[in-house]
């Protein structure tokens, strides 16, 4: 039952990530600019 649970979530998780970012592209730029802003936390 705990592992239906944990699977939903993951695929709902996954497709919000994907309705997110629609191409490589958009993702690429989603983890660059998640990248610079830890740098920038970091300084």
């Amino acid at each position: 039952m705990m592992t239906r649970k944990i699977l939903a979530a993951l695929l709902l998780t996954g497709s919000l990530m994907v309705a997110a970012c629609n191409t490589v592209e958009g993702a690429g730029k989603d983890v660059q600019s998640a990248g610079q802003a830890v740098e920038n936390a970091a300084d």
